[in-house]
């Protein structure tokens, strides 16, 4: 006998793309995660291609892979879908060091992130 199947997280009309060890600091992910918050997908894209912050590459990544996720594994329609949520959370933090005069060392923290993004279908009557 097997586990009786987990039931589905999200919604019908929801589709989730996870990054993982994103290595950037939570901080700076945020504020480029915040910013297509609440966005149609397209405009998403557009903000993201055009954007000149670095990370929004890995960000743009993450969304596209939300929208194909929707297309082909819950059949939503993309036309319709914005960005229900984006959120940052911390992953690993590598510690080092480097020399400092007089015999001290410097610590160093090199942050990693994780980014989630939901995207939601709006329906045809609310939009």
């Amino acid at each position: 006998m097997s586990k009786p199947k987990t039931p589905r997280a999200l919604k019908p009309t929801e589709a989730k793309a996870i990054t993982r060890s994103i290595r950037i600091s939570p901080r700076k992910l945020n504020e480029v995660a915040t910013e297509i918050r609440g966005m149609k997908v397209a405009k998403a894209l557009a903000h993201l291609t055009f954007s000149r912050r670095r990370i929004a590459i890995d960000v743009k990544k993450t969304l596209e892979s939300a929208i194909a996720n929707a297309e082909n594994n819950h059949s939503l329609d993309i036309n319709d879908l914005v960005v229900a949520e984006a959120w940052v959370g911390k992953n690993l933090v590598m510690k080092r060091w480097s020399p400092d005069s007089r015999g001290r060392v410097g610590h160093l923290a090199k942050f990693f992130s994780e980014l989630t993004i939901i995207v939601r279908q709006n329906s045809k009557e609310a939009a």
